[in-house]
C-alpha cells in the first residue's frame, strides 16, 4: 500500500504554518514544527513533544517527517565519506563528506544524472533520470551522520543545479532563513555550466556563492568537452557575472579541470586572464582523475603549478584543490547504481 502522506521535510515555515491551519491547528504549531525539524532533527512527529498528543496524531494522519538514513557509505584514508542516499521514489544519489582541519564541506546532488554530459563527467554518462525534490536534497544534510560538524554546503555533486532550480532554490532559502537551518548563505556555494535564464535567476533570487564550470576560456573546446557551452557561451557566462557584486562577503569562483597538454598551457592561461579580467573572483584548478572509457589525460604537477602562478602573477587569485578521498574515487557513480531496493521515508 502506497504512502500517501506529505512529507514536512521541503516545506518553508509558512507553508508548514499554512499545513497546520488547514488542520485545524494554531498557526504557532507550524513554527514548532520548524523548530523540531530545522534545529533538532527530529526523525519522527512523535518527537515534537511540544506539540500535543492529539495534534501529534492528526499531523501523522497527513505527514511524514521524510527522513531516510544513507544506505551505504565507503570510507576514504583521508577521512572523506562517501554515502549513498535513498531519494522519495525509489532512487539513489551520493553525497560526499570532505573533513579537512577546522572546516568539514557536504557536497550535495541535486538531481539523479544528469543532462550535461560533459565528457569528463562518470555522472553525464548515467544519463538523466530525474530531479531531486527539495526534501530529497535537504535530506543530504539532514540524516548526515556527522550533520553537527558541517562548516559548508557545495552543490556540486550528481546534476546540474541550475536544471532543478525551483529545488535548488527552495533548499537553500530553507538552509538559510531564521525559521530554518538559520546558516549564512556564504556557507553555500552553488555550482553550475551555465544555463541561459536560470543562471540569472539564481544570482536575482540568492545570496549564495557561486561556482562555474570553466574547464576551458576557448568556445569550441569547451564546447566539446561541455556541451552546454552551445546554449550559452563561457564569454556569455561571464558577461553575465561582470553585472554583479562580489566586492564583498558573495564569492564567485571558477572550477578548471586540468587535462594534461589540452587545456593547461600558458596559451590557456592568457585566455583566462582576458575572459575575467575586471572580474572579482578566484580560480580553482582541479587534478583530472581517469574515469571509464574517457580518454583524457591528467595534468602533471608542474604544469598545473606554472598556470596556477601565471593566473596569480597577473592579478587572478588561483588555488590547486587538493585531492580527496582518491582511494575511492573509482566507484565515483557505481554506488547509486549497485543498489536497485526500494526504500521508504519514516
Amino acid at each position: 500500500m502506497t504512502d500517501e502522506r506529505k512529507v514536512l521535510m521541503g516545506m518553508t515555515g509558512s507553508e508548514l504554518k499554512e499545513a497546520v491551519r488547514e488542520l485545524g491547528m494554531p498557526a504557532f504549531t507550524g513554527g514548532q514544527i520548524a523548530r523540531w525539524l530545522y534545529q533538532q532533527h527530529v526523525s519522527s512527529i512523535d518527537e515534537m513533544t511540544n506539540i500535543s498528543k492529539q495534534n501529534r496524531e492528526r499531523l501523522k494522519e497527513h505527514f511524514t517527517v521524510g527522513s531516510m538514513a544513507p544506505i551505504d557509505c565507503q570510507r576514504s584514508v583521508d577521512g572523506t565519506v562517501k554515502y549513498l542516499f535513498p531519494t522519495a521514489d525509489g532512487k539513489y544519489v551520493e553525497t560526499v563528506f570532505i573533513p579537512d582541519n577546522e572546516r568539514a564541506t557536504l557536497c550535495v546532488s541535486c538531481q539523479v544524472g544528469c543532462k550535461m554530459n560533459c565528457l569528463f563527467c562518470q555522472t553525464g554518462k548515467q544519463g538523466w533520470e530525474g530531479n531531486l525534490t527539495a526534501a530529497d536534497i535537504l535530506n543530504q544534510i539532514y540524516a548526515l551522520p556527522e550533520r553537527e560538524q558541517l562548516t559548508n554546503v557545495v552543490f556540486m555533486g550528481q546534476g546540474e543545479p541550475m536544471d532543478n532550480l525551483d529545488a535548488v532554490l527552495r533548499a537553500t532559502e530553507i538552509l538559510t532563513a531564521d525559521d530554518g537551518y538559520q546558516w549564512s548563505p556564504k556557507r553555500i556555494t552553488v555550482s553550475s555550466v551555465g544555463i541561459r535564464g536560470k543562471l540569472k535567476r539564481f544570482l536575482d533570487e540568492s545570496q549564495c556563492h557561486v561556482a562555474i564550470s570553466m574547464h576551458s576560456p576557448l568556445h569550441e573546446q569547451r564546447r566539446q568537452l561541455m556541451p552546454a557551452e552551445g546554449q550559452m557561451t563561457i564569454q556569455e557566462v561571464v558577461d553575465l557575472l561582470r553585472q554583479y557584486d562580489f566586492t564583498h562577503q558573495r564569492r564567485c569562483s571558477f572550477e578548471y579541470i586540468c587535462f594534461g597538454g589540452l587545456n593547461d598551457s600558458l596559451a590557456h592561461g592568457r585566455e583566462i586572464v582576458r575572459l575575467v579580467e575586471g572580474l572579482e573572483c578566484r580560480v580553482n584548478l582541479i587534478r583530472f582523475h581517469a574515469i571509464p572509457d574517457v580518454d583524457l589525460p591528467g595534468a602533471d604537477e608542474e604544469r598545473m603549478e606554472r598556470l596556477r602562478d601565471f593566473l596569480t602573477a597577473r592579478g587572478v587569485f588561483t588555488t590547486i584543490r587538493a585531492s580527496r578521498g582518491q582511494d575511492i574515487f573509482a566507484a565515483c557513480g557505481l554506488l547509486s547504481t549497485a543498489h536497485k531496493t526500494q526504500s521508504k521515508p519514516i
